[in-house]
């Protein structure tokens, strides 16, 4: 019966919470897994709302939903109380489970984890997939429409359809449910209004951990909302991101919380690195996929680790901005650049953000092939084509990587099948209508110009015929009267127009110039 069920367990798919089952963790005899009436070395826990926890000896499950379990096919796992199965794994590999997750020490003050400074291995990657597979969701790798617009097969690795909008989840849910159970009982603290905190407080709260988020008081109201609405205690705090933190550093020391900040441990790295497994086996024949990089390049590093580990030929690529090239210069020195300039504008996220360790950057320069940088305006386009073309309203994290095919910056990969992992899409709405706009602008797509005009009955209609005649849609219009610096009984008429292309825009600057040879068109 044990046996029968454990390869039940390994093949169990849910259609609404796809995982990925790691098939390279191997057991070497069928017959060595057997039912323990005892607590085991290796405890399997299989519910709905929780992972399926490695480790976790005597803990509480959470409260479980028997839909979820329906595809075990048996009956009588849904009469009176749903069981707990434990079992024990007797091989080789559960030493390496056990090495996938280092115990974290408990830290009054800070997690600590630079201590756990180790490269991470691809049996760590796996150990992770297996335990964070009914905590976080199997986000599709879809065939692309931009594919034929830049001449390549294009499929993107929607990781903004995580719950919380950002591929950080599943490095956070890893690194939470590797934490001792003493520590998950006193709770955790964060210090930011990053994607970071927001999986944190989101599954902290689902694990039952207390957890504590302190912002800024400039922190935006829907982040702050969003973040109470996930579960956690938010405290406003401070006018600066260092004020918050400081402070949350000494209520982790007052009272025993543990202070959790984005570093680059092989706890972290390991959860990260997840989705380069899912890529792989998503997207078949695969030549080269491409991360959003910059600072925080852990989702880089630690996918490289597994993709790399399963086809050494895969061509794996980093994107960061022009404004704030962290990684690059990181790799160049050779250590993390910790007084690079970066932005503290929501627009940027985590891709203005400092190189926080070693760890990272030494596993990027092992195993990426290739950093390419994008200009801003460049990414501002790749969010306009994700929009149009995808239906995804994405932030500049995670149209970073379609940026790099937008600026041409990566001609090799043409005619070649390639994966864009979209990361995160948690762009606040003022700046949304921000940022498109001036894509628009920037892809010639709307465009102004000014002319004057004899301030006579029927000349603005005229004005107007033209622009109908050329298919223009006009935006804007405005006319000045007073503040006009040629004759008299003129008005200055400025237009807002929205074209096709390019192409359109040319012909309609021609179109103008040739009816109005004074017409002034504006740049952008």
């Amino acid at each position: 019966m044990g046996a029968s069920f454990y390869k039940e367990l390994m093949s169990c798919q849910d259609s609404s919470t796809s995982i990925w089952t790691p098939r390279h963790l191997k057991v070497r005899d069928d017959n060595k897994i057997k039912k323990q009436d005892a607590p085991a070395l290796c405890d399997l826990h299989c519910c709905k709302d929780g992972p399926i926890r490695n480790g976790l000896i005597g803990q509480k499950p959470p409260s479980i939903n028997p839909e979820r379990l329906k595809d075990f096919g048996e009956e009588d796992y849904l009469n009176g109380d749903v069981k707990t199965w434990e079992m024990k794994i007797v091989s080789r590999n559960e030493e390496l489970l056990r090495d996938g997750l280092p115990h974290i020490p408990q830290s009054s003050s800070r997690t600590s984890l630079s201590s756990c400074n180790k490269l991470i291995r691809f049996e760590d990657i796996s150990a992770a997939a297996f335990k964070i597979q009914c905590s976080v969701q199997k986000t599709p790798c879809m065939y692309s429409r931009l594919s034929k617009q830049f001449g390549m097969d294009i499929y993107l690795k929607k990781e903004f359809l995580q719950y919380t909008g950002s591929v950080k989840e599943r490095g956070v849910i890893y690194l939470l449910t590797s934490l001792p159970q003493d520590q998950q009982r006193k709770g955790v603290i964060v210090a930011s209004d990053s994607n970071f905190s927001m999986a944190v407080a989101y599954h902290a709260s689902e694990l039952r951990i207390p957890v504590f988020v302190i912002m800024s008081t400039s922190t935006s109201p829907a982040r702050v909302k969003m973040c109470r609405e996930y579960g956690a205690m938010v405290i406003s705090y401070g006018t600066t991101a260092k004020d918050s933190q400081t402070h949350a550093r000494r209520l982790a020391q007052e009272n025993g919380y543990l202070y959790l900040e984005e570093e680059d441990s092989a706890v972290y790295l390991s959860g990260l690195g997840t989705v380069g497994l899912e890529v792989y086996e998503q997207v078949p024949k695969l030549d080269a996929v491409i991360f959003p990089a910059g600072g925080h390049c852990g989702l880089l590093a630690g996918s490289a680790a597994a993709l790399k580990h399963l086809n050494p030929h895969i061509s794996v690529i980093g994107v960061e901005s022009e404004s704030f090239p962290v990684l690059q210069q990181s790799l160049k020195f050779g250590h993390p650049i910790e007084d690079q300039a970066c932005s503290n504008h929501h627009f940027y996220g985590d891709v203005s953000g400092l190189c926080f360790g070693s760890n990272s950057l030494q596993l990027t320069g092992k195993l990426v092939d290739k950093v390419v940088a994008v200009r801003e305006e460049d990414i501002l386009i790749s969010m306009l084509r994700l929009l149009e073309y995808e239906r995804a309203t994405v932030d500049a994290e995670g149209a970073i990587g379609l940026a790099a095919l937008v600026a041409g910056k990566l001609p090799e990969l043409k005619g070649k099948r390639v994966a864009v992992v979209i990361c995160s899409g948690n762009l606040e709405l003022h700046l949304l209508q921000q940022c498109i706009a001036r894509a628009l602008t920037l892809d010639n797509r709307v465009c102004r110009f000014s002319l004057v005009l004899s301030d006579c009955p029927g000349d603005i209609s005229k004005l107007l015929e033209v622009l109908a005649r050329e298919e223009a849609r006009v935006l804007d219009i405005k006319q000045e009267h007073a503040f006009v610096t040629s004759e008299l009984f003129t008005v200055e008429v400025t237009c807002t127009v929205e074209t096709r292309d390019k192409i359109h825009t040319a012909q309609l600057r021609n179109a103008l110039l040739e009816r109005y040879p004074t017409a002034v068109w504006n740049e952008r």
